[in-house]
């Protein structure tokens, strides 16, 4: 049975079910950050995935990056899995800037994190959910 791990339930909101991920973001205002976790129980990496399961997480995150990628006209889209403090496999796709808080480096360990206004994150959360109805993946 799948089970968000804690820490991303505690750090992200809720954004929509795909076929195989749950689309959640980031309580992170400095950067447009989307996490994909598969919702498959007790996987912690792509190459333990079912390989059907690995290209749908491959076609999702595609298709989250288009999404990000068209409302935030970034400089570059990062995707990353680290699973140091989370196990739970779970990618990391955020839109980077050349003029944003920690360009040219990681987001992990760079400053603080500034929290959505209530507001800004459901306004945000219903342009992703409308886009995401938009879409084909």
């Amino acid at each position: 049975m799948f089970l968000l791990h804690p820490q991303l339930k505690a750090d992200t909101f809720f954004v929509a079910k795909l076929q195989l991920c749950e689309l959640r973001l980031m309580d992170d205002s400095r950067f447009p950050w989307l996490i994909l976790v598969p919702q498959r129980a007790d996987i912690t990496a792509v190459h333990r995935l079912e390989e059907s399961d690995q290209l749908t997480l491959i076609r999702e995150s595609s298709a989250v990056s288009n999404l990000l990628s068209a409302m935030t006209t970034p400089d570059r889209i990062n995707i990353g899995a680290l699973g140091n403090i989370v196990p739970q496999l779970h990618w990391h796709v955020v839109a980077r800037s050349q003029d944003d808080a920690c360009w040219p480096g990681p987001v992990w360990g760079c400053g603080e994190r500034i929290p959505y206004a209530a507001s800004e994150g459901e306004g945000l959360i219903n342009r992703l959910q409308n886009e995401l109805g938009r879409m084909r993946y």
